[in-house]
């Protein structure tokens, strides 16, 4: 895939997701780039698939540009970046001096990989951990996430659902969600985390300014109210995510049964970037371990994945003992909206 493409490509998904600006911007960055440059022979040297299925080098250059942004290191860029407004031929202006002039920035950003936490994901993460609990009736919660990032999302138990008239959560949460909710109401059956810890090929401290850079960068510039809920989440943020890959990390999670609690293992927009081979393994892996759950130790597997559908991502779950699966909903990507299915068993 050319650059080009996957910059049109990613402009689509972005719009598509609520973001006018990334759908008017990258392809703008067509129209500027420096063929030839140090720059773009370091974006030549990636190998495979460079678009939003493969390394996200469209996703890695926006947040390069919006770190420039959020540093205050182009003033230029930022008068032609929301909330500004500015014409087509001046942000191609702008972008075309800061490709020029922050050039070894850029080089040096993009060989990290994107890292995203997006925090309205935990909504669904909410209610189905609610769903988990009444059915099964066990209130204490081992909570282990694959695919972790900066564990903001290891935090849900401390954020608020607004769906449907019913509340669920603290009282004094750190942050509210209120997606876009169809379908029936969650249910509501309080529980407690016990234990919590992630795991991630290349985890962020969001206490570390660097690391919160990177975070805030990767969200996009004219959806300030994401910016919002990150900060929140990173106040509020004292979870543990491990270096690792998840699958052998997650063997030794497996190794004891939590007794008297529920080992809830999650991903959301996560599993799709493991290998197949790793996928295969953890597959096993976690099936073995619910053959061995009993009532009083139940193993839930809880995910929010893209399944090939035009609309959103599945939520389903896997209950043992008795390995029952259940289709809980679908929900947007970035948790706009919620089409809920609950637990109808």
């Amino acid at each position: 895939m050319s650059l080009s493409d996957a910059l049109a490509r990613q402009a689509e998904a972005c719009a598509s997701l609520g973001s006018p600006f990334m759908g008017r911007m990258l392809p703008l960055l067509t129209e500027v780039w420096p063929e030839g440059s140090a720059l773009d022979r370091a974006v030549q040297a990636f190998e495979g698939d460079i678009g939003p299925s493969g390394h996200s080098l469209p996703l890695r250059l926006a947040s390069a540009l919006h770190a420039l942004v959020l540093t205050g290191q182009d003033a230029d860029l930022i008068a032609a970046y929301p909330p500004n407004d500015v014409s087509d031929e001046m942000l191609k202006t702008v972008l075309t001096s800061a490709l020029s002039r922050h050039e070894m920035f850029l080089i040096q950003w993009i060989t990290s990989p994107p890292q995203t936490n997006e925090v309205r994901r935990s909504a669904v993460l909410i209610a189905g951990t609610h769903a988990l609990a009444k059915r099964t009736g066990v209130t204490q919660v081992h909570l282990s996430e694959l695919g972790a990032s900066a564990g903001l999302n290891l935090m849900f138990d401390h954020y608020a659902l607004e769906a449907d008239g019913t509340r669920l959560g603290p009282d004094d949460a750190a942050l509210t969600l209120a997606p876009d909710w169809s379908g029936p109401a969650p249910v509501n059956a309080p529980f407690t985390v016990t234990d919590r810890r992630g795991v991630d090929l290349n985890p962020l401290d969001p206490h570390n300014p660097d690391h919160a850079l990177r975070l805030r960068a990767y969200l996009w510039a004219d959806q300030a109210h994401r910016v919002a809920l990150t900060d929140a989440a990173i106040r509020v943020n004292r979870a543990e995510v491990d270096r690792s890959d998840a699958v052998d990390w997650l063997e030794g999670r497996l190794a004891d049964a939590p007794q008297g609690r529920m080992h809830l293992i999650y991903h959301t927009v996560a599993w799709q970037y493991f290998p197949a081979e790793r996928q295969a393994t953890g597959t096993a892996l976690i099936e073995a371990a619910g053959a061995r759950a009993t009532p009083e130790t139940p193993l839930a597997w809880l995910r929010m994945e893209a399944d090939g559908q035009a609309r959103g991502a599945a939520v389903t779950a896997r209950l043992w003992p008795g390995d029952r699966h259940i289709v809980l909903g679908r929900a947007d990507f970035h948790g706009r909206w919620v089409e809920w299915t609950g637990d109808p068993h």
